[in-house]
């Protein structure tokens, strides 16, 4: 019988990487679905709290704060976009693509796992973001996204304009920092496991075998 894990993934919605980590870590699973089944559950991370409302334009935004050229940033996207695409996203990023402020997207999936599709929101976050180049913070944005998940959008409105679940974001990103997650995605199989970064699908699946493998704990 298939072990059941669960699976805590922490990730930001303006973070590459955690696209191709998370479909990464749901192509293993389907490959390993012979010794293990998971829930995942999604965590709050923000790679940039501070960020004005109007977000930053991207290559200005990693040189600043990775010290990229703009030719390294260029570099780095196409790469993203190849690995991407090999996981059947598309991402879209260009030199005039911009960073913006997630925190309103992160209180709207807060909700959206307590009434629905939490990953549904999320990959409809992604793709609005990372395929259409929209602004995750924008309130509309954020809206057809909850439709499109399937949420109720007249709900998804009331939470947004009444600032619900601030202190519950706050509170999730207080705590997965204090238990030392500082760079995303971070994939915490069983509160345990700690796997970082948009691994491979082939990387996953061997964690996922070698931990199905080991004696469960008491």
């Amino acid at each position: 019988m298939p072990r059941q894990l669960t699976i805590d993934f922490v990730s930001d919605v303006v973070c590459p990487w955690c696209v191709i980590g998370l479909k990464g870590l749901e192509e293993a699973l389907a490959r390993a679905s012979d010794a293990v089944t998971a829930e995942i559950r999604f965590h709050p991370f923000e790679l940039n709290p501070a960020m004005a409302p109007e977000g930053e334009n991207i290559v200005e935004h990693i040189g600043r704060k990775y010290g990229a050229t703009p030719e390294q940033s260029a570099g780095t996207r196409a790469m993203i976009r190849e690995r991407a695409a090999a996981l059947d996203f598309t991402m879209a990023m260009g030199d005039d693509s911009r960073i913006y402020n997630t925190f309103d997207a992160h209180r709207l999936l807060h909700w959206a796992g307590l009434v629905g599709d939490q990953r549904a929101l999320k990959m409809a976050l992604f793709t609005a973001y990372f395929t259409e180049g929209k602004n995750p913070g924008d309130r509309a944005v954020l809206l057809a996204a909850a439709e499109q998940a399937g949420l109720d959008a007249a709900e998804a409105a009331r939470v947004l304009d009444e600032g619900r679940y601030a202190e519950e974001v706050r509170a999730e990103e207080a705590l997965w920092q204090s238990r030392g997650i500082q760079s995303v995605p971070a994939i915490v199989i069983d509160q345990r496991y700690l796997i970082s970064g948009g691994q491979p699908p082939e990387a996953f699946e061997q964690a996922l075998r070698q931990i199905a493998a080991e004696p469960a704990s008491l």
